[in-house]
């Protein structure tokens, strides 16, 4: 928002302006024809992705639903507001995803995978990172596409983290995993909405008594992201994520330079070499993640909002934003996702690993809080 003219005599120049009429028009028409142009190029289905990931941006950026920020504030202000707008949210999409999943089993996918060392240590540490820079792996995307420097400086990163991560996932699924369990039908959506239940009532317990509410607007924002991903499951094939593509972006760069990833256990399988030779614009992960970025640059610009000044952070706090989204990349390969692909997508499919990794990077947000004063990223308190 713009500062406030200190007199009469302030010009009117000194504050960001709000596009013209025409801008905000050529914004729009940019965003649809370039959908179009992709659906008839590559399909009705990739178009309709890259559709859902700019509603999905939009919608976090326009109405501010996140996830880094919402834990935040449960644990600074014992605010919940942001994570009973999470739940909800959840909660609407399995009350849908669970009969379609159980109806069109060949089709499409949840998103599960195993508890293991490995993946409960991941959700920790990116618990703490995603912390440090105010941003998941949505949020990243989202705050770089509006304009927020921290968030531009640790994107590369957590795409080079995601990568690193991914090649080295076999060797850290080997220390050890359970078997994969994934709640389904009627019984295993009954115990998730149970379980969203039990947790926004624990939510409200520990809730400052005077912040015990859930706005209208992020009532309105969990319905338009519960929507949107379960558009991206019906056209996708598979539930709402982030982090692979991220990965794949710096594996085809990699791949592009000449380097054989074929020997590797990970990018030289089949299914992802197949996926670094093709384009990036019929990946679906990719396709949605290039939509948040292009959704919140479209709602910035409309609001004027891109002219964020560069923060003035000492050498220590640039340096803990590059390691942080490192650490974001390649701890959300090790945990199977981040706050979309494993506590979003996974609870609301019904993988098991959802729940413990929304506990594990819980924690792991406690530390990293507590973790920026020290870092110098914000005056300490």
């Amino acid at each position: 928002m713009a500062p406030l003219a200190q007199s009469d005599q302030s010009s009117h120049l000194d504050r960001p302006q709000r596009p013209a009429r025409w801008g905000r028009l050529a914004l729009l028409v940019g965003a649809i024809s370039f959908v179009l142009i992709l659906a008839a190029a590559a399909g009705a289905r990739f178009g309709l992705l890259l559709l859902i990931g700019l509603g999905l941006g939009a919608t976090l950026e326009g109405l501010r639903f996140g996830f880094a920020g919402p834990w935040r504030a449960m644990i600074l202000r014992r605010d919940p507001s942001g994570l009973f707008a999470q739940l909800l949210a959840i909660a609407l999409v399995a009350a849908v995803a669970f009969p379609l999943l159980a109806s069109h089993s060949g089709e499409l996918i949840g998103a599960h995978a195993p508890i293991g060392f490995a993946m409960v240590g991941g959700a920790f540490v990116f618990g703490i990172a995603m912390q440090v820079v105010l941003g998941c792996g949505s949020g990243t995307l989202v705050n770089a596409g509006s304009g927020n420097p921290v968030a531009l400086v640790a994107l590369p990163f957590f795409a080079i983290g995601s990568f690193l991560g991914a090649a080295h996932l076999n060797w850290w699924t080997s220390l050890g995993t359970l078997p994969l369990v994934a709640l389904e039908g009627g019984a295993g959506l009954g115990l998730t909405l149970i379980g969203l239940g039990t947790v926004a009532l624990m939510v409200w317990i520990f809730a400052e008594e005077g912040q015990r509410r859930l706005p209208r607007r992020l009532v309105m924002a969990a319905i338009l992201v519960a929507l949107l991903a379960l558009g991206n499951l019906v056209v996708a094939g598979q539930p709402w994520g982030v982090v692979y593509g991220l990965g794949l972006w710096v594996a085809k760069g990699v791949s592009a330079t000449g380097v054989d990833l074929t020997l590797n256990p990970f990018w030289g399988s089949p299914a992802h070499a197949e996926r670094i030779a093709q384009s990036l614009l019929t990946d679906v992960t990719s396709l949605t993640n290039l939509g948040l970025i292009g959704g919140a640059f479209i709602v910035a610009a409309w609001r004027a909002g891109l002219s964020q000044p560069i923060p003035r952070l000492p050498l220590i706090a640039w340096g803990a934003t590059i390691l942080a989204g490192l650490a974001l990349g390649y701890s959300s390969r090790l945990a199977f996702g981040c706050n979309v692909g494993a506590f979003f997508s996974g609870i609301s499919t019904g993988s098991l690993h959802g729940w413990v990794w929304f506990a594990a990077a819980f924690v792991g947000s406690i530390i990293g809080v507590r973790l920026r004063p020290l870092l110098q990223l914000e005056p300490r308190t």
